[in-house]
């Protein structure tokens, strides 16, 4: 029997640089070659690799030109399985990248991927849908789109990044609930959640296979990164939350099956051509006929000792710098000396930063939990953190025990959780931001809180009593921009929360919860200069020279894509 297309194909990697080169990623029902095959002699081709039973190949694409755009077809064994003989939508295409042209990058987080078979989705529209029928329809017509946007608002964009929860392995559909229950008794832990691999791969069949965004990712190149319901909710909040998971018989499956899953299909894709060529255990895992247990005593170390692992990657688009960082799998949870990041991975990501000085005109930092948030939260965070680690009554003291109950109940594991951490990047992003070089901007990407908004730094002439030194004020415009969710709901309470959290009543609650705690005023004080929003939605920095545009696009009926806010961030 002739070799079939299972999931994908997935445009993953565009050389933003060169742009002569790309990786496709597929799933195959069987073992073959997976070949690329688009005009003027560019393509590629490999055999695929076996996980768990399930087959899977990242295609290198090599000969493509810098500055166009071309259409490919996916072969197996030499037999065309795509595009389908019955596509409804428009060619998959790889465009390349010219030099010093503009570079639109995408972005959000939080997509729950299932839609109702009929009737009215109780989460409201998929962005990622709109933005797909969008698209097509504008692919279609060869026009530059109806006056539903803002100019500009609704172009492709040269890559997607996705900020986590690309898939909600603790919130599942009423459909995987069924064929969960069909395989497993749902009765028994972790019941109507995944529980191994298999499942895992029904959660990204489930996302990936809806039509407009499967043909979406077939053209549009794709950055990812894990938040925590990629593998559960609050992942990794402390040490006596990992400890009472690790007491279960269920959680060491789920959470190596999550690492499993998210390393074949999405984080092999974050990785160039070069690093996929000197990663070892990409190498080893295609040398076998079976690379299981291999990538099972990968993931178990990783997640064992978070510092024998990098799931951080930076990616280059012209003179755009992009750093996606691990704020889950990195962390060190031990509470006198909690971070956000391992001592290695911190190295990386500031190397990675302050490397090449005057190479990038903006950095992004993907980061899936805001590094600024509304000021009653982040005190509210701070002041949590304090207590935990016991600043009044002790480590083990009445207070200690009620702010850990309080930490995994009300989810306060942002950066304003780890102190330390906090402050470390402030003092990045204000060095990367300033001297010889320093860029037009630096745009903190983030996603988590089911919420929109633009927060901007304010940096001390001098530190604050009880602050610790920001470093010197940026050259560079600093800004938060958080986005979420592309496909998902949030509580009229929870709104009303986060309301309240950017208030000046909430602020001076926060200030009294910080003032119990003994914790003094942050390095930096910041302010929200756009939003809150909600809704599903995208947002879209457009960036060129040392112009930036920012755009917010929301879904509405009909694949069309409302601009409620757009904003020059840097030139015009």
């Amino acid at each position: 029997m002739a070799a079939g297309l299972r999931l994908g194909p997935v445009l993953r990697y565009v050389d933003g640089v060169t742009g002569d080169s790309a990786t496709i990623w597929v799933e195959t029902d069987r073992p073959c070659t997976a070949e690329v095959h688009a005009a003027a002699g560019a393509g590629g081709s490999t055999r695929t690799f076996q996980i768990a039973g399930h087959h899977y190949a990242l295609i290198p694409v090599t000969g493509l030109t810098p500055g166009t755009t071309t259409a490919y077809e996916i072969r197996l064994d030499g037999r065309t399985v795509w595009p389908p003989a019955d596509s409804r939508f428009p060619p998959s295409t790889i465009r390349t990248p010219s030099p010093d042209g503009e570079v639109r990058v995408a972005f959000g987080s939080c997509r729950w991927a299932a839609k109702p078979a009929k009737g009215r989705d109780p989460v409201g529209l998929d962005a990622l849908d709109t933005l797909a029928t969008h698209l097509a329809r504008q692919l279609a017509e060869g026009t530059s789109a109806e006056r539903a946007v803002a100019p500009g608002a609704a172009e492709r964009p040269d890559v997607l990044v996705l900020l986590g929860d690309q898939v909600y392995a603790d919130e599942t559909s009423a459909a995987t609930r069924r064929w969960l229950a069909a395989r497993r008794d749902p009765s028994d832990p972790p019941g109507s959640e995944v529980g191994d691999y298999e499942e895992y791969t029904r959660l990204y069949d489930e996302s990936w296979g809806d039509p407009e965004v499967r043909w979406l990712l077939s053209t549009v190149p794709s950055c990812m990164i894990f938040d925590d319901h990629d593998v559960i909710d609050d992942w990794n909040t402390s040490a006596a939350w990992l400890a009472r998971m690790r007491a279960t018989h269920w959680w060491s499956e789920r959470v190596l099956s999550g690492l499993m899953s998210y390393w074949v299909y999405q984080h092999l894709g974050n990785l160039s051509p070069a690093d996929l060529d000197a990663d070892p255990l990409y190498a080893a895992i295609r040398s076998v006929p079976d690379g299981t247990e291999r990538l099972r005593r990968f993931v178990a170390e990783a997640d064992a000792d978070p510092a024998c692992v990098r799931w951080s990657y930076r990616r280059d688009f012209g003179r755009t710098r992009l750093l996606m960082i691990d704020t889950r799998a990195a962390r060190l949870l031990k509470e006198d000396a909690r971070a956000m990041l391992d001592p290695g991975e911190a190295a990386w990501v500031r190397e990675q930063a302050l490397s090449d000085r005057g190479a990038y005109d903006h950095l992004l930092i993907g980061t899936s939990l805001p590094w600024l948030l509304p000021p009653l939260i982040h005190d509210a965070e701070a002041w949590n953190a304090a207590l935990c680690r016991g600043e009044r009554g002790g480590p083990e003291g009445r207070w200690a025990r009620f702010a850990e109950d309080l930490r995994q109940r009300a989810d306060l594991e942002h950066w304003a959780a780890f102190p330390s951490s906090f402050e470390d990047l402030t003092r990045l992003i204000a060095e990367a931001g300033g001297g010889p070089g320093a860029p037009a901007t630096v745009c903190v990407l983030s996603g988590d809180v089911h919420h929109a908004y633009v927060a901007e730094p304010r940096w001390p002439e001098e530190p604050a009593e009880g602050a610790a030194a920001p470093g010197a004020r940026p050259e560079a415009r600093v800004v938060q921009l958080t986005c979420s969710p592309l496909h998902n709901a949030i509580p009229l309470a929870v709104r009303l929360g986060f309301r309240f959290g950017w208030s000046r009543a909430g602020g001076r609650l926060g200030r009294a919860l910080a003032r119990h705690a003994r914790v003094g005023r942050p390095m930096i004080g910041w302010r929200r200069t756009g939003g809150p929003w909600f809704g599903n939605q995208l947002m879209t920095l457009t960036l060129h020279a040392r112009s930036a545009r920012l755009t917010l696009t929301q879904a509405r009926a009909n694949g069309r894509l409302v601009t409620v806010d757009e904003r020059h961030l840097s030139g015009s």
